[in-house]
């Protein structure tokens, strides 16, 4: 099992869904709208830039606020949400063949997502436009396998909000008021997809002796599929023919002919 590779990007793509709640958060002054830049990464990375002094030569040396970052700080398996690991979900590949992927494995992915700001009115004002939709979590609906089309809605809880004020110094400081909001996102993890033939018929022998080896079957049910051209997402019915003999033959399973016992 291990060292089968599979990889459909489901931490990618829980990242990029995240990122996409925050991405359209603005501000709003008397004559002015500003969209609030978003950016993945540690908020010490930021921090740090803002307490560089400026460089006439270096643009990139200081940063705007206000601004919010966010980043993955763990992942976590999740007990609560565990299904059958031996069920499988299965979708029509074609008529002959199904794509097979066994449930998914729940994990938690915890975020930090800080909001920067030079002034109190800012970080407010970006905080009202988040706080309504966590109460505490919100359904975000995320294609985590393409391969089966599943699509799932991935709960974000809001677990916490930390204040903090970086104002220390004299007047030559730069101010930076922080709201840390911690979140979980309990997305799934799937293993590899394989393709399995569909069964169309299942033959089954009775015996009137346990050892099957020298006995002669006794009664044969047949079933198939009704109609018999169905797919296998079609609503169908099934076929079943019971026949009973006494020519003292067994079904050869390999070749599917009834044989005599030797």
């Amino acid at each position: 099992m291990l060292g089968t590779y599979s990889y459909h990007e489901i931490f990618r793509r829980t990242v990029v869904a995240f990122g996409t709640l925050f991405n359209n958060i603005e501000l709003r002054r008397s004559t002015e709208v500003m969209k609030v830049p978003l950016a993945y990464g540690p908020k010490q990375k930021f921090l740090a830039r803002l307490d560089q002094n400026p460089d006439p030569t270096n643009k990139r040396v200081q940063i705007t606020l206000p601004r919010i970052s966010f980043e993955i700080n763990g992942i976590d398996y999740d007990s609560s949400r565990k299904v059958s690991p031996t069920q499988k979900i299965k979708i029509a590949k074609d008529n002959d063949e199904n794509k097979n992927v066994f449930m998914p494995v729940p994990y938690n992915v915890g975020f930090e997502l800080a909001i920067i700001s030079k002034n109190q009115e800012d970080g407010l004002e970006i905080l009202e436009q988040i706080l309504p939709f966590f109460q505490p979590h919100y359904n975000l609906p995320v294609k985590l396998l393409d391969e089966m089309s599943e699509i799932k809605d991935v709960p974000v809880v809001l677990n916490n909000i930390n204040y903090e004020d970086t104002y220390e110094g004299d007047f030559s400081s730069r101010r930076a008021i922080i709201y840390t909001l911690t979140f979980t996102a309990k997305t799934y993890l799937y293993g590899p997809v394989t393709d399995a033939k569909t069964i169309k018929k299942v033959v089954t022998d009775y015996y009137t002796d346990i050892n099957t080896a020298t006995a002669p079957r006794q009664v044969r049910y047949t079933i198939q599929p009704d109609p018999i051209t169905a797919d296998a997402d079609d609503d169908f019915g099934f076929g079943i023919v019971d026949e009973d003999f006494t020519d003292f033959k067994k079904r050869n399973p390999t070749s599917g002919a009834d044989e005599a016992i030797t």
